[in-house]
């Protein structure tokens, strides 16, 4: 059986924003987070040769039995993270020299959840995520972004988290555009 959601998360530290704000964003739906912390993912190598130890193949086995991909990534310098791009190089090798892989993302949708702190989602963030999804015959949905410029302190962040669960439905729900492309 088919899962709905996959959540692949790209952040640097284990409890950061993005995280807290999937969890919360998608804590009524079906869903599976897949922290890029947790998988040995080397660099795209032109060869293709990677270590024993290598675990890109084995997570992309994984994904392929959701429906939906959600890239939820921090803005690292106005981009997506390191671990993120990385991951994002290495589906180079489903284009090439694995293309029977490659072509069982057709059709998957995608969406991208992003935390940052400026006010505004980066002019062009979005780019990489469209296009690749256009690369491999997925849907792009749309983005949510969530602007960290209000935390200053590790106890504002902590009430700013409190508050942020009572006002999250709303927000979502708010957000019709967003709410109805994602489900």
């Amino acid at each position: 059986m088919t899962e709905k959601i996959a959540i692949i998360l790209g952040s640097a530290r284990k409890n950061s924003d993005t995280k807290f704000y999937a969890d919360i964003v998608f804590k009524e739906q079906n869903h599976k987070i897949f922290d890029l912390l947790d998988f040995e993912i080397s660099t795209y190598s032109y060869d293709n040769k990677y270590p024993i130890s290598d675990k890109f193949l084995n997570l992309i086995d994984e994904l392929l039995n959701f429906e939906t991909f959600v890239f939820a990534t921090p803005v690292y310098w106005y981009s997506m993270s390191g671990l993120m791009k990385t991951f994002f190089d290495r589906l180079t090798e489903l284009k090439k020299e694995k293309k029977e892989i490659g072509r069982k993302f057709k059709n998957k949708s995608v969406l991208l959840l992003v935390a940052g702190s400026d006010k505004e989602i980066p002019l062009g963030f979005e780019i990489p995520f469209k296009l690749t999804s256009e690369y491999f015959d997925m849907t792009y949905k749309n983005h949510i972004y969530f602007s960290t410029t209000h935390i200053k302190t590790e106890n504002e962040n902590i009430e700013i988290k409190r508050n942020f669960i009572n006002n999250i439905e709303k927000k979502v729900t708010e957000n019709n555009e967003w709410n109805k492309k994602i489900f």
